[in-house]
């Protein structure tokens, strides 16, 4: 029994920037260490061109390697395009991150497609999908710079409606709206939810995806619960960024989200000292990147779990 969900986006979101190359046996062995953790989700690679991304390149391996580590999570991968699906579905991929910016520049610096352009290749991923019959993956459509980008600045909430009505008319099964520079703060969050899911009506699922750029990504976790969220994204140790996203830092740290949310009362699921041991296979694997995990540096405290 778990109140929020979160899906660990450490294997695919968290390594798209690292400098180093991680072997494929460590990604394994990090990948089983984070399957004993507990995750309900585990976003575990990207199915994108791999001479663009090298860390990708064993992406067919991963996938069912991810799969096998753990019955209790579904195992998904980010589709950029209808080829990318097709080949994460050949390795069994049980969820589709797809997405459409809600910035136009960031849109096309990303994907080259102007964000209608992009929503119709999200269509053809859907139908990719439903051909599956009952076996067919769980589509998310995800906003990316839909709290403001580093290139146009803040990004109109009508524009952030209008992509997610895009997706939504072309049968995504989930919204989630990114904050991929890390320029959120509790307000908007508030609002934004609030309008989009005005756009998308009450029964479509929303989840939130914060960048700690700005040091305010547990602070938007908790407006995104006062909006009605229960859907997080996080990565292991803080890791993350985007490459068209220039000045924007790594994720919220996992461990720091699953100990705030723990010590609310609230369930994930989560087995902490063995998400800890996890980062530290993470950090032991990439000396030269930085582990952003308050947790991590300041260990449990004893008291960790005790209601006053």
């Amino acid at each position: 029994m778990r109140d929020i969900h979160i899906c660990e986006v450490g294997p695919r979101d968290g390594l798209q920037l690292v400098r180093q190359v991680m072997p494929t046996a460590t990604k394994r062995a990090w990948i089983a260490a984070l399957a004993q953790c507990g995750f309900p989700e585990l976003d575990a690679t990207s199915f994108v061109p791999p001479q663009a991304f090298p860390q990708f390149a064993d992406a067919a391996e991963i996938l069912p390697a991810a799969r096998a580590a753990s019955a209790q999570w579904r195992v998904g991968a980010l589709v950029p395009n209808a080829k990318g699906a097709e080949r994460a579905i050949a390795a069994g991929a049980q969820m589709l991150y797809c997405i459409v910016s809600a910035s136009h520049s960031h849109s096309v610096a990303n994907t080259r497609c102007s964000r209608d352009e992009q929503a119709e290749i999200v269509g053809d991923i859907v139908l990719q999908a439903r051909a599956r019959g009952d076996a067919r993956p769980h589509v998310m459509g995800g906003i990316p710079t839909a709290f403001g980008c580093s290139i146009e600045g803040r990004v109109a909430q009508r524009d952030v409606c209008h992509v997610a009505e895009l997706l939504v008319a072309r049968g995504v099964d989930e919204i989630g709206l990114a904050d991929t520079v890390g320029y959120a703060d509790p307000t908007l969050v508030r609002s934004l939810v609030k309008a989009v899911r005005g756009a998308v009506g009450p029964n479509m699922p929303i989840r939130l995806h914060f960048h700690d750029t700005m040091g305010l990504g547990l602070a938007n976790v908790l407006a995104g619960l006062e909006a009605g969220i229960t859907t997080f994204d996080a990565a292991s140790g803080g890791l993350g960024g985007c490459p068209f996203a220039p000045g924007a830092s790594g994720n919220i740290a996992t461990e720091d989200l699953v100990f705030m949310l723990e010590q609310m009362g609230l369930r994930t699921g989560i087995d902490l000292g063995r998400l800890l041991a996890a980062t530290e296979l993470l950090a032991a694997a990439l000396p030269e990147e930085r582990i952003r995990s308050h947790l991590r540096e300041a260990g449990l405290p004893k008291v960790y779990g005790v209601a006053a």
